[in-house]
């Protein structure tokens, strides 16, 4: 399972803008092949700041989520309306059972 996670800071008065072309992305993203989750949310100790959490199947389908033309173009919309320019880090995750610590039979394991 792929993991990524990003954020972005909304330049002064911009957050409404961010926040709706960020909700907007999420909604088309989950319907893509291989998405298992995309979400995002407001960070609690700065709330101009979105974080955005997604679980991906593999690496191919998020490579195909990036050339996707509304994803390049979501990129360059938050870009504008950012303070700094938005973050992005991708995981390659394997499940694991808390109880135990070995691999999980399915995503996120058993609590």
């Amino acid at each position: 399972m792929i993991i990524v996670l990003g954020s972005a800071t909304a330049l002064p008065g911009r957050l409404p803008e961010l926040l709706a072309l960020s909700q907007a992305h999420v909604q088309r993203s989950r319907a893509e092949p291989g998405c298992i989750s995309h979400t995002v949310h407001v960070d609690a100790d700065n709330d101009h700041r979105l974080v955005f959490v997604e679980q991906w199947q593999d690496l191919p389908a998020l490579q195909q989520h990036f050339v996707v033309p509304a994803s390049r173009q979501f990129a360059r919309d938050v870009a504008a309306v950012s303070a700094a320019p938005p973050t992005l880090s991708v995981f390659d995750a394997q499940a694991v059972d808390p109880r135990t610590g070995q691999p999980a039979e399915r995503p996120g394991g058993s609590a």
